[in-house]
């Protein structure tokens, strides 16, 4: 198959295999023995991972694809990971573990560590290997696109990526203004992007890596890519993300039910509207 360096990306698969499980057996080392057992360290690496695989991939593929997508694919990566990364430090420093974190290692039993390595650590480090596919793909491979064309794909990868990102950042500014504001305390905050969607850094993330994956369409594997697309934007719609997170809050937060009942879970959409409360005010 012309322009399809097959065993170059196989070599680079499994390199950028062993790194995941590298960066991640050094995040349960540092959540074990700096952190005494605190493992929400592991939503920080999230971010760092990817650009690691991305940098990784743009080592290993020297030689190969288009040298312009090569760069274009780790910054874009980077910036996101750097970004998401440095966000998720600030949230979580000064608070205690997860709770989400907290419940899931109390089924470890006595050997606590050995359970997070298993069920944290090398689960997200499969998870994230499969989601980055579209990064690696992107860096390899000549051939035209699905849509017609190399250049077509990239403004569209391009477009999505700067929207996505876009979504994250500012939904995630506008949730950190908003906490910060004392007299938010125990309110739901539906205000700028989250009026249009109870999670506008969630569908901004799956908006990056569908972005990513139009990227890597030129390559004879690039529905590949679509699908490690479709895997990372189920976790963030109906897995680990919004699911998960909602089940969490849904029952301490007054007006949660109602916020729900009025605003789209993940794709922004204009609020509905809500049926008045029929009971009578006295």
């Amino acid at each position: 198959m012309s322009g399809f360096p097959l065993s170059a990306l196989q070599t680079n698969l499994w390199v950028t295999a062993a790194v995941t499980v590298l960066v991640m057996l050094l995040a349960w080392a540092v959540g074990v023995f700096v952190r005494g057992g605190r493992h929400d360290g592991v939503d920080v690496v999230w971010g760092l991972g990817f650009a690691v695989i991305a940098a990784t991939t743009l080592v290993a593929s020297q030689g190969h694809g288009h040298d312009w997508r090569r760069w274009l694919v780790t910054a874009l990566t980077v910036v996101w990971g750097l970004r998401l990364a440095g966000h998720i430090f600030l949230r979580n420093r000064g608070h205690g573990e997860d709770p989400r974190y907290a419940e899931m290692l109390a089924a470890g039993g006595d050997r606590p560590a050995l359970y997070a390595l298993r069920r944290v650590y090398l689960t997200q480090g499969v998870v994230m290997w499969v989601v980055s596919l579209p990064v690696q793909l992107a860096q390899y491979g000549y051939g035209d696109t699905l849509l017609g064309g190399t250049e077509i794909a990239a403004w569209l990868g391009v477009l999505a990526w700067l929207v996505g990102f876009g979504f994250e950042t500012v939904g995630d500014a506008q949730l950190s203004a908003f906490k910060a504001d004392p007299a938010n305390k125990g309110q739901v905050m539906d205000r700028g992007l989250w009026r249009y969607t109870r999670h506008p850094n969630y569908f901004g993330d799956a908006c990056v890596w569908w972005g990513l994956a139009l990227l890597a369409m030129h390559h004879p594997l690039g529905p590949v890519a679509v699908v490690s697309a479709a895997v990372m934007t189920f976790l963030l719609a109906k897995g680990t993300g919004a699911k998960l997170l909602e089940s969490t809050i849904g029952d301490r937060r007054p007006g949660y039910t109602d916020y729900v009942a009025r605003t789209s879970g993940f794709i922004p959409l204009p609020p509905k509207r809500t049926a008045p409360d029929p009971t009578p005010k006295t």
